[in-house]
């Protein structure tokens, strides 16, 4: 089949691999949400009288039947949208009037964005449930607070896994936040200037969907992508920051040096020379993923700065780092939420770093209560660990 956009002449192999890159590798994301999509469309073309009902039967039977059986997309289709039209057979090349590959995609990115945002928010229910439980079990045990990686006031696990259940919470409402911001159709904006000679009904296929609203301006549709992609990734790396720190605070207190969390020896890898190790790799590679999604937040910043309001082919380049920041996300959130049912807490080792000077500023809280003004109290108390 030609490309879409066949004008009579080939392109150069050299320059067609260059262009087309790997999107139609990672296009196999898409999909479904491209048939999705194209099943709205084609429902809306019979409404304005493009398509007969005999051809719309024709065409959404055959969308649904690539949503069981699958599209295998190759190089020479350059995407899904290609794919999609030639594995329809004649019906294919009527449904893309009155929308572009511009429109098509954008319109496939959000029902994916749509669907993986909401699936993170379940994962970090998970997370913040299984914190709960451990809460539950091991609450009340006493451990040292630290301030500068020293020893500064009594806590409790409560208190220290509370606050990545806290986390969790104001994560949930960044996430809930970037999929209300997205929850917009493009589709009917075509290449970014709205669609010629006929008149879309862009809320019938938002509505179809399952978008809340459209985009009424054309040229926006094109704007909001990188735009609302970097918007989501930004969230994504909050939920990271949380797992960064949780990830950071086991390893610390897994160490023997402290000993008041324990990961089980399945969790753990081993050392090719050191017979008796047993490593935190897991929480190693959760630690350092935060900083891969920061960098695909960075790179997709960069990608969409200084380009006209149009469509412009770097945008092609936003895919990947939006599907890497998702997937890690997912994939982090899960293996997180299996450490942390699995977390053994050692309360012998938290009551033995139970230390004295620990209780320093409740020493000159009951001097206070005596009358001590603040700051005596404070240097009377500061000379017995002085």
């Amino acid at each position: 089949m030609k490309k879409l956009w066949d004008q009579g002449y080939d392109v150069n192999k050299e320059v067609e691999k260059f262009t087309v890159g790997n999107d139609y590798i990672i296009d196999q994301k898409l999909v479904k949400y491209d048939l999705f999509a194209s099943i709205a469309h084609a429902k809306m073309l019979h409404e304005i009288g493009v398509l007969s009902k005999k051809e719309l039967n024709v065409a959404v039977k055959g969308l649904k039947k690539l949503l069981v059986d699958g599209v295998k997309i190759t190089v020479e289709d350059e995407d899904c949208h290609t794919a999609i039209e030639k594995a329809l057979g004649s019906i294919g090349k009527k449904i893309h009037t009155a929308r572009s590959r511009n429109d098509q995609v954008l319109t496939a990115m959000r029902l994916y964005e749509k669907e993986e945002l909401k699936q993170i928010v379940e994962l970090i229910s998970s997370l913040e449930k299984s914190l709960s439980e451990k809460i539950k079990l091991f609450g009340k045990i006493e451990i040292p607070g630290y301030t500068h990686m020293q020893k500064a006031m009594s806590t409790t696990i409560k208190d220290w896994l509370g606050c990545f259940s806290s986390a969790c919470k104001d994560d949930k409402i960044i996430v809930a936040d970037a999929l209300k911001l997205i929850d917009k159709s493009p589709l009917g904006s075509a290449a970014g200037f709205g669609v010629p000679m006929f008149k879309v009904d862009k809320k019938m296929t938002a509505k179809e969907m399952g978008f809340s609203k459209i985009i009424d301006n054309p040229i926006y549709c094109q704007m909001s992508r990188g735009k609302f992609e970097a918007a989501i990734i930004h969230a994504l790396s909050q939920v990271m920051f949380t797992l960064n720190k949780l990830s950071s605070d086991l390893m610390l207190f897994n160490m023997s040096e402290f000993g008041f969390v324990s990961l089980p020896k399945e969790f753990c890898t081993g050392s090719s020379i050191m017979p008796q190790k047993k490593n935190p790799d897991v929480l190693e590679l959760v630690r350092a993923k935060y900083s891969v999604v920061l960098g695909e937040q960075f790179k997709v910043q960069n990608l969409i700065a200084n380009l006209l309001s149009g469509y412009n082919r770097d945008l092609q380049l936003v895919k990947e780092p939006l599907f890497n920041s998702v997937d890690t996300t997912k994939d982090c959130l899960e293996i997180m939420t299996l450490v942390i049912s699995n977390l053994k807490v050692n309360k012998d080792a938290c009551k033995k770093a139970m230390t004295k000077e620990l209780f320093a500023t409740e020493g000159a809280y009951k001097l206070v209560k005596k009358g001590v003004p603040f700051r005596e109290a404070y240097k009377l108390v500061s000379k017995k660990f002085h």
